[in-house]
């Protein structure tokens, strides 16, 4: 925990407070928080893959269709991670994925 609260301070989403009575508090507006930027500041990667090579180490990778797939998917995963907000969250999912 302390090391994903270091890495979220770093990023300006929390804050802290030291002594009695002290811990972490959201740096900004809840509504301008997304889960997306929350999860990449913690160091989660959130990409699909179906194999274990790289795009510099497969000879394959341009005429891949699975890769396609699965890059068009994580795309699409990181981009409605990244427009739901905390404060949403918070309000019980008051939110519609927008997929496109």
């Amino acid at each position: 925990m302390e090391q994903i609260f270091f890495k979220l301070k770093k990023a300006q989403i929390v804050k802290s407070v030291r002594g009695p009575g002290g811990g972490f508090s959201f740096d900004r507006p809840l509504d301008s928080l997304t889960v997306g930027e929350i999860l990449s500041a913690a160091g989660e990667d959130l990409s699909l893959r179906l194999c274990d090579r790289s795009a510099a180490n497969c000879e394959r990778m341009s005429e891949c269709r699975s890769h396609k797939v699965f890059a068009s998917v994580s795309d699409k995963i990181n981009n409605y991670l990244n427009s739901v907000t905390l404060k949403q969250v918070l309000e019980c999912g008051e939110f519609q994925p927008d997929l496109r």
